[in-house]
């Protein structure tokens, strides 16, 4: 078969990376024959003759253990690159079929290189993976790399709690990931039942007051002398001035760090009215992120890059493979980024959260 097909992954790290790719090489080799697999290197950049990353040819062989070893054999990078000199390089190369493993932004770039390739008349497949380990994707169940993300930090809360419960009026305080929706953080929580507050970028809270935060943690602290505290990266960013509000190369406004905020106002707070406490702050991002996929994403990797494969190999294009009620499903690239996945607070999961925690509906004074 005279396929040429191209695989890219962007955006930050994600367990289960290697797994897809490997899924996508054995599919397209053993199951169509395809041979000519190029790896585009450090994502939308290597489609840059300027940055100069060469491609590599791969193969069945050269992928076998990939999926042992987090992070991404190929590499990654954000931001945009320039449309018309990415589908140039695509055409110089020949590439007929172009998997874009990655979330919201890639996606979008993957939306305008499709553009640029119907202007052109071209016949290339643009195909999308939906990688985010914030599980953010709308109208996508889950994403791959999710469940290995809240397994790691299943084990991080349990020893944070071994930390909180050792001393008097001990506090863990654990950051993990979640920049616009907190179901890493809310699905932790509900895998251990030790955590007491779940603080999520969907609800609001205040800090000082009769209903404010660190009134119930202390109420907390003088019932039970420990407390763990579980806030997603995104939570409580209205307590920072917005007038500077950089952004990284991909375009997210760069979020202020709510973690060392909450652990400065929380020993404040508790050294001024004389209030005896220890605290604990644990921030694992980078190390959940970059583990290997457990079982389960291993498994997901796979049935997403085959069903991948058989839409793309049927003529389908500008696509990200989904999830939804436990089928695979195709969706169109420009319904899938036209907003983020959030928890619904009134929905079941945030209800379970609250049972769990035992945390007050709402921490807003009136």
């Amino acid at each position: 078969m005279k396929t040429k097909v191209g695989i890219v992954t962007c955006g930050g790290l994600c367990p289960g990376l290697n797994n897809v790719i490997r899924s996508l090489v054995n599919e397209l080799y053993y199951r169509y024959g395809i041979s000519r697999i190029l790896g585009i290197q450090y994502g939308y950049e290597g489609l840059i003759p300027s940055y100069n990353h060469p491609v590599i040819e791969l193969t069945a062989a050269m992928v076998n253990y990939i999926h042992l070893t987090g992070g991404t054999f190929l590499g990654s990078s954000r931001g945009d690159q320039d449309v018309e000199k990415m589908v140039d390089t695509l055409e110089i190369m020949n590439i007929n079929i172009l998997f874009c493993i990655g979330g919201d932004g890639t996606f979008r770039g993957a939306h305008e290189i499709h553009k640029e390739v119907q202007k052109r008349k071209l016949k290339i497949c643009i195909t999308g993976i939906p990688k985010t380990i914030d599980n953010d994707i709308d109208l996508i169940q889950k994403s791959f790399g999710f469940e290995t993300a809240f397994s790691i930090a299943n084990d991080i809360i349990r020893n944070a709690h071994n930390e909180a419960s050792g001393a008097f009026n001990g506090i863990a305080l654990v950051k993990l990931m979640g920049r616009d929706s907190g179901f890493i953080a809310a699905n932790a929580a509900l895998s251990i039942q030790e955590v007491n507050f779940v603080l999520v970028p969907e609800i609001t809270f205040d800090l000082y007051g009769q209903r404010g935060f660190l009134r119930v943690l202390k109420k907390r602290l003088e019932e039970r002398h420990h407390a763990v505290i579980v806030v997603a990266e995104g939570a409580g960013q209205e307590f920072f001035e917005c007038a500077d509000e950089n952004k990284d190369v991909s375009g997210n406004i760069k979020y202020k760090d709510i973690g060392i905020y909450l652990k400065d106002k929380i020993s404040e707070e508790f050294e001024n009215k004389g209030f005896p406490y220890s605290i604990k702050y644990i921030d694992p991002s980078y190390i959940i992120r970059s583990a290997p996929a457990n079982a389960n994403d291993s498994k997901f990797c796979n049935l997403l890059a085959q069903n991948a494969v058989h839409a793309a190999l049927s003529g389908k294009t500008d696509f990200v493979i989904g999830f939804w009620n436990n089928q695979f499903t195709l969706m169109p690239i420009e319904m899938v980024v036209a907003k983020r996945k959030k928890i619904d607070v009134e929905d079941e999961l945030w209800w379970n959260v609250l049972e769990a925690t035992g945390q007050p509906i709402s921490m807003k004074n009136p």
